[in-house]
């Protein structure tokens, strides 16, 4: 049983990979009333908007396109826009959300063809590379990567992929799933060649979730002249059409809307590549906890670690539902349970968005007890204490740095 009344755990932070913790400012930026969507003030508001966050793609030659809806719904979208049925599309399986896109690629009736690597590991570059380049008649139309596997903690590199697209001389889109990346760990659209970025609002921006945002480039905008494949809610054409008018083929979520400018307005005032350097810090303070605890990181290698999401393998005769369900049940805080091959084997923390240090030592601390609960080979306090000595160590060149 629960030690905590629901309103009193409502109060504790949530340490899953989204929806994230909300800051207030934002929350209280989504209490507006009813507002008439095809008034002149919305379309002087939509503009600006959707300007700005491609920035936050960092895109210059970039539409941003936005729907009512999840992540999932800018993976629809993506697909739906730009290709048509039985096109060949290039994807690799290395986690739970690389598997839903292809899964929702196959009931689209599109040709999947797939790299199944080992899950910790991230995008093979090379051997789409290999492939493309063995497609001398050009029959792959995109290449679908998951940038961050919220599911094993692993980020990929985007920037090798399209090197490996570029130097095959292959001409499809590059399609990227960004949901649990843009707005905490650098993107780049336009450098890194990127067709189509899909995030939603409940991870960087710190919001509920709601809106699906997809980054659509030149290349991709002429590709929905030709692909057949059938879409009405997720129509790019619609969409941009109406918003060059200033608004929305349909309702569209003005809440949410508002929250997202307050959202960007937050991010742009920090500075993305203080954004940047922060979840690095908070994501290496949780590595270090890890490593005290003696557990081992689904990523296989430094290199892949995600500054957004860890995902940590229990001990061999453990069951990591039974440690999130006991930490939500005895202490009420929430974290994320292991999905697909992970599911029993591993839980993850999620450390992205709103968070500060004396955040994240609330949740280390509360794992520990957990853990300490149900007779894991820890010793209390001794990840909190790793966490502690990593980040007072920013503290103290900071200050040092503020006295100099």
């Amino acid at each position: 049983m629960s030690r905590h009344a629901p309103a009193l755990r409502d109060q504790n932070p949530v340490f899953i990979p989204g929806p994230t913790n909300m800051p207030e400012a934002l929350r209280h930026a989504m209490n507006t009333p009813t507002s008439d969507h095809r008034a002149r003030d919305f379309a002087e508001f939509l503009g600006p908007l959707l300007a700005d966050l491609k920035t936050v793609f960092k895109t210059e030659t970039g539409q941003i396109v936005t729907f009512p809806g999840s992540g999932t719904g800018g993976w629809e979208a993506a697909v739906s826009n730009t290709l048509s049925p039985g096109d060949k599309v290039l994807i690799a399986r290395y986690g739970m959300f690389s598997h839903r896109w292809i899964d929702l690629c196959q009931r689209h009736g599109l040709d999947v063809e797939i790299i199944d690597c080992v899950w910790g590991t991230g995008a093979p570059a090379d051997r789409f590379g290999e492939r493309l380049g063995a497609d001398a008649d050009h029959t792959i139309k995109a290449v679908l990567v998951t940038h961050n596997e919220t599911a094993t903690g692993v980020k990929s590199d985007i920037g090798a992929v399209r090197a490996a697209m570029n130097a095959a001389g292959h001409p499809a889109l590059l399609m990227v799933d960004a949901v649990s990346s843009l707005a905490s760990m650098d993107f780049r659209m336009d450098d890194w060649g990127v067709d189509l970025a899909v995030t939603g609002s409940q991870k960087g921006f710190m919001l509920a979730t709601g809106i699906a945002i997809v980054g659509v480039s030149q290349k991709a905008m002429a590709a929905m002249e030709t692909a057949t494949l059938p879409r009405t809610y997720f129509d790019f054409r619609d969409m941009t059409q109406a918003n060059a008018r200033g608004g929305y083929p349909y309702t569209p979520p003005l809440q949410l809307l508002h929250g997202l400018r307050a959202s960007v307005d937050m991010l742009m005032a920090e500075g993305l590549d203080n954004v940047f350097a922060r979840h690095h810090r908070m994501a290496e303070g949780v590595r270090r906890a890890v490593a005290a605890w003696g557990m081992k990181l689904c990523a296989a290698e430094p290199s892949l670690y995600s500054d957004t999401v860890s995902a940590i393998y229990v001990p061999d005769g453990f069951d990591s539902n039974r440690l999130t369900d006991h930490a939500y049940d005895t202490y009420g805080m929430s974290f994320g349970v292991g999905l697909g091959q992970m599911n029993g084997r591993a839980f993850r923390i999620g450390h992205l968005g709103s968070l500060t240090e004396p955040m994240a030592l609330s949740g280390l601390a509360t794992i520990e007890m957990a853990m300490a609960d149900l007779g894991y080979p820890i010793t209390l306090g001794s990840g909190v204490a790793a966490a502690q000595e990593f980040w007072r160590a920013g503290g103290k060149v900071a200050a040092a740095q503020a006295a100099a």
